[in-house]
Formats: structure tokens, C-alpha cells, sequence
């Protein structure tokens, strides 16, 4: 008996299709509606891949602040530079 790769749940699977994958005592649970294991297996999994998402979003805003922030303190120093250069010495009076 073949097990489901994560190719195959990639691809959503009927309720009868996903039973048929099933261990003969488990099958029998299922059909008995004994708990609903397809509905929690299919949540979980939607649930896992909506987690990895998140995390690779995260990863990207985490790099784009980085980024944003080197950014900044180039600014921050062309702006320190070019008011240190734009100021005039103070006039000194001979009375």
C-alpha cells in the first residue's frame, strides 16, 4: 500500500479518494465518522502551508527593513555631510 506523498496532497483529494489511502481499521473508523480525520488532516495541512508563507513573507519584510535602514543612515550621513560643508565659520569683528 502507497502512502500520500506531498505531491499527491498538493492536490486536493475527495473524501472517498483520501479514505481509499487508509489502513483497513482506520477506513472503518472514517466510515463510522468516529472523528472527522479528513476534515483536521486537511485543515492542518492548509494550516502548515499558510504558516510557511507567513514565514517566508516575514522574511522578506525582515530584509526589506534591513535594506530600508542601511538606507537611512546613508541618508542620515550625506545629510550630516552636507550640512557640516554648508555652514559658514562664524564672523569674527576686529573693534
Amino acid at each position: 500500500m502507497t502512502t500520500s506523498s506531498s505531491s499527491e496532497v498538493s492536490r486536493q483529494l475527495t473524501r472517498s479518494e483520501w479514505v481509499s489511502t487508509l489502513p483497513p481499521w482506520r477506513r472503518l473508523l472514517a466510515m463510522l465518522n468516529w472523528r472527522p480525520v479528513y476534515d483536521i488532516e486537511q485543515e492542518t495541512e492548509r494550516l502548515r502551508i499558510e504558516s510557511l508563507e507567513s514565514e517566508k513573507r516575514l522574511k522578506l519584510l525582515k530584509k526589506e527593513n534591513e535594506r530600508l535602514a542601511e538606507l537611512e543612515s546613508r541618508l542620515d550621513a550625506l545629510l550630516l555631510n552636507a550640512d557640516s560643508s554648508s555652514q559658514t565659520p562664524p564672523v569674527t569683528g576686529s573693534n
